[in-house]
């Protein structure tokens, strides 16, 4: 999909492994596992893609954010993985489970750490920093805002609210300092940060909709695991305002049950795959995709355009 920045992204591997090295071994061993163990490694993509859409990329300059960027994101997978209790992710053992709750916190306090001062190294200015900052506050608040309605159905605004701070603004600043670092201007800059901002709101519902798609080997971790740990999504709060009253009244007391066993996980899933929940989440998925398409600049090269819109369709179609 991203071929036209094949040559970056094999540049990217490297950088990024010699970026968790510690003098510490454990947090060596720690980082090696978190960013061998797989991952899309689409945000770092979608700045490098920016960047060459810019005009005026240079590999050298744009890679320490490119790694930054997969190193704040990596970050917040460890500590998400804290929270969640989760035992797997990308069908690998979490950090948590192979060396403990604090080795895992701790060590994503590092990578967040080691962004910053890849950043530092290269000489970036202050605009850099405030946007990347201002990254890991938002990634902050969707998680404060998610532990906040856990076991509870928040309305669709706040799922929106909550999913824009965990993964469409971070998208939408790949794009935009990719474009901004490339030379773009700031009009075409901001559509391609209003792309990514679209394409991420897609990406999570879909990421959403896997939950109750999929079986636990397709997405490397237990299906069902999110409305498991309380975090209900736009398939269930779908279901919940077209179901009727005795139906209703079960998936609500399932979800607000925090002892959930499997077969009562189950059952959940089965009452929301009932209704037409997956459908409309889907519906929302490929409306924020059709944004994305639209926001495009005008003056992208061909083959810019042609990946963006890959990306997109990828986000759509997506089974993993």
């Amino acid at each position: 999909m991203f071929d036209v920045i094949q040559a970056d992204l094999e540049a990217f591997e490297p950088a990024l492994a010699a970026a968790v090295v510690s003098e510490i071994p454990l947090i060596t061993d720690i980082g090696v596992h978190l960013v061998s163990s797989g991952g899309k490694r689409l945000r770092p993509a979608l700045f490098l893609l920016a960047a060459h859409a810019g005009g005026a990329f240079d590999r050298a300059r744009a890679m320490p954010v490119a790694v930054a960027l997969e190193l704040i994101h990596t970050a917040s997978l460890v500590h998400d993985d804290v929270i969640d209790e989760a035992d797997t992710r990308r069908g690998a053992e979490t950090a948590n489970a192979k060396w403990g709750n604090q080795a895992a916190i701790l060590s994503g306090d590092y990578l967040f750490a080691r962004a910053f001062k890849l950043v530092a190294e290269a000489g970036y200015d202050a605009s850099v920093y405030v946007a990347l900052a201002q990254l890991v506050c938002t990634l902050s608040e969707g998680e404060i805002l998610q532990d906040h309605t856990t076991y509870q159905v928040p309305t669709e605004d706040v799922y929106y609210e909550r999913i824009r701070k965990k993964t469409a603004d971070f998208l939408e600043t790949c794009c935009a300092l990719g474009a901004a670092i490339g030379g773009m201007n700031p009009v075409d800059t901001a559509g391609l940060a209003a792309y990514g901002n679209a394409i991420g709101m897609a990406f999570q519902i879909t990421d959403d909709l896997l939950d109750y798609r999929q079986t636990s080997e397709d997405i490397g971790k237990p299906a069902g695991h999110d409305l498991a740990q309380g975090f209900v999504t736009l398939p269930a709060i779908r279901a919940l305002a077209v179901l009727e009253d005795a139906a209703r009244t079960e998936l609500a007391a399932l979800i607000a049950n925090p002892k959930k066993t499997q077969e009562e996980t189950a059952r959940a899933l089965a009452i929301v795959r009932g209704t037409d929940g997956l459908d409309y989440a889907q519906a929302q998925a490929d409306a924020y995709l059709a944004r994305a398409q639209e926001a495009l600049p005008a003056v992208l090269a061909p083959e810019i355009r042609e990946t963006c819109l890959m990306a997109a369709d990828f986000i759509g179609r997506r089974e993993f």
